[in-house]
Formats: C-alpha cells, sequence, structure tokens
C-alpha cells in the first residue's frame, strides 16, 4: 500500500554513455512489491538537502559507478521530468534534472550502494538506442531513446 500524499524530493539523474554510444541503466525491483516486473533505470537519485542538481548527479555517479566525474564532465541538464513512483510502500514526487556524462568504457563498481539500492538493484547494462528500442523490458524514463537520439545522433 502506498502513501495517499506523494513524499516530494527532488533528483538528479546522468545519462552516462560510452564510446560505443550505449547508455549504462540499472535494472531493478520495488522491494515492496515483489510482484511487479523488474525495470531499468538511469544513473541517480534522490538530492540531499541543499545539494544542487549538479552537485547530486555528481555524487550519484561516484556512489552507483565508482566513477569520479567534475562538473565539466557534465552537459546540462539536458533534459526535465517530474516522476511519481512507488517505492517501499511510499509514493515519491520527483522532479529531476538528467545531465549527460561521456566515458570511453568503464568497469561499473557498485560497491558503495546504500541500503535501498542492494534490496531493489540486481544488476547494471550498457544498453544502445536500437537495443532499448526493441526490448520488451521495462525503462524510465519512457522517453530515453528518443532523448539519447536528440541528444547522440541518430545513428546511435
Amino acid at each position: 500500500m502506498t502513501t495517499a500524499e506523494p513524499i516530494q524530493r527532488a533528483g538528479a539523474r546522468v545519462l552516462l554513455v560510452d564510446g560505443r554510444e550505449r547508455v549504462l541503466l540499472f535494472r531493478g525491483v520495488d522491494p515492496g512489491r515483489p510482484e511487479v516486473s523488474p525495470y531499468w533505470f538511469t544513473v541517480g537519485g534522490g538530492l540531499e538537502p541543499g545539494e544542487s542538481s549538479m552537485d547530486g548527479a555528481l555524487r550519484e555517479t561516484r556512489e552507483e559507478t565508482g566513477l569520479r566525474l567534475s562538473a565539466g564532465d557534465l552537459v546540462g541538464p539536458v533534459w526535465h521530468e517530474v516522476a511519481e513512483f512507488p517505492f517501499e510502500g511510499r509514493t515519491y514526487r520527483q522532479p529531476q534534472d538528467f545531465f549527460l556524462a561521456r566515458v570511453e568504457s568503464w568497469p561499473v563498481d557498485t560497491s558503495a550502494f546504500e541500503e535501498p539500492e542492494l534490496r531493489s538493484i540486481d544488476r547494471h547494462r550498457w544498453w544502445s538506442v536500437s537495443e532499448l528500442e526493441r526490448t520488451d523490458e521495462a525503462y524510465y524514463p519512457a522517453e530515453l531513446p528518443t532523448l539519447l537520439r536528440s541528444l547522440l545522433g541518430s545513428g546511435s
């Protein structure tokens, strides 16, 4: 069961793209709703009190992938959305900025995952735009292929 009024929090997300023009996504589930199928999502999450979107994007990238970026490595925000989603019996309403970061390659290090991530994320994968367009698996945001094509060019 989810709360009636969503919990308001701001977020930052990162479209981390490798040299093969693939975006890094994590696969997770809502531990509070084990009957719901897993879904894929970008690097990022909620901001800490007083934290800017840029600082949150840098922190989340470091915590979730082990990659230490600087503000100069991020482009954006390149997109903004307001996501509303349930997680562990609560509903969140999260205005969030998306940034773009490019790396040639990166061996993802999830050793700094916090407890909620350990309970909910079971894998990661680099996805091409065409793979996203062909998959039957759920991913968020739904506009991700269109957004990536506009940022990377139509050949992705």
